[in-house]
This record gives structure tokens, sequence and C-alpha cells, in this order.
């Protein structure tokens, strides 16, 4: 919900003639459009908003790994690449079901092999452009418990994956720094040829 605290027509009874402010409220679910998930989110104990450092946000370098018509995306899509301290982001083309039902149900998901491994292999940060990165047809959530307990950052409900290549570039997603909150909506961007 974005509504105005303060319009430009009530700004103007407090300002000179001709000056005019917009103040915007915003009510809202933290995880909403492309959004960021960090350890918080997960475990009361994991950093929070707050706490993330920019050098694991911004100009992150970057690989696509291409997952389309793949339901469960297990280990087999990892294997042999090199993700160590690189975001790793799963393009499985589910953006184009976005703002349809068909997008909440039976969507592209890692396995819990696939967190394992990416764990494992040092991954900074994992985006995927479904609807979770977990399956949710069960209320297990492997993928999430193992990312984040690593300080492993998610990035959810991505589009445009599509256009870009398999590697030779960086990914940022910075949301603000707030404390006691482990999701918020990200402007996420790749950088290509860096």
């Amino acid at each position: 919900y974005i509504c105005d605290f303060l319009s430009r027509e009530a700004s103007e009874a407090i300002y000179p003639e001709g000056t005019s402010f917009q103040i915007a409220k915003i009510e809202m679910v933290s995880n909403t459009g492309t959004y960021m998930d960090c350890p918080f989110h997960r475990y009361e104990d994991g950093e929070d908003l707050s706490e993330l450092s920019l050098f694991n946000l911004v100009d992150i370098p970057a690989i696509c790994v291409k997952a389309v018509d793949a339901l469960h995306i297990d280990v087999a899509y990892f294997e042999g690449l090199d993700v160590k301290d690189k975001a790793v982001l799963v393009y499985t083309g589910w953006d184009a079901h976005f703002n349809t039902k068909e997008y909440f149900i039976n969507h592209p998901c890692l396995t819990e092999s696939a967190a394992i491994y990416l764990k494992e292999n040092g991954a900074k940060l994992v985006g995927i452009d479904s609807y979770n990165i977990d399956d949710t047809s069960t209320k297990y959530r492997p993928v999430h418990s193992i990312l984040l307990r690593h300080n492993i950052l998610i990035v959810e409900h991505m589009t445009g994956l599509r256009q870009l290549p398999n590697e030779g570039f960086s990914f940022t997603a910075v949301p603000p720094k707030i404390k006691g909150v482990g999701s918020f909506p990200v402007r996420a961007y790749a950088q290509i040829g860096t």
C-alpha cells in the first residue's frame, strides 16, 4: 500500500509559494517484488539487513545457470562450475508466468543437494527467477536453511535473466540497512563485461 504521507497540495500550506514536496508512506510485506533474504530471515541469530557488508552485495562476480524446463534443479546443474565467491543466478524462464495463478504452482526450485553443493563450493549469493528457491509443496525449506545458515544470501522473484551470458558479468542487489529485518526488496541488476 503506497499513499501520500504529505501530498504536494498539503505541502503548499507549509512552504513558500511555488514550493511543494511529496513524501510517500509505504505499508508492505518485506517479501515483495524482487527481494533478498539474509540469514536473519531464517535464523534469529543470523545477520539482519543492517549487518550485511556491501562487499557481499555490490559488483559480485556472477554466473548464470540455464535450467529452463527443469522443476527440481539438482546438483547436476552446478557440478563443474566455478561458484566460489560468486553470485549464482538460476535462469528458469519462470518469470514469464509472473502475475498469473501459474506463477505460484509447481514453480522451479533448487534441491537440497544443490544447496549443499553451492555451500560446499563457496557461493556468495544464489538467485532465481521463480516464486521461491525452495519447493513450496511441502513446509520444509532445506535450501533456505542450508544457504542462510552459511551466510549465503538469496534473491527471489528475479526477472530478465534470459538476457545474461553464462559468465563475464557482475551482480548487484542492495537492500536498505534495517535492524531486525531478514528480507527486503532490492534493485537487482547485472553489469556485463566486468
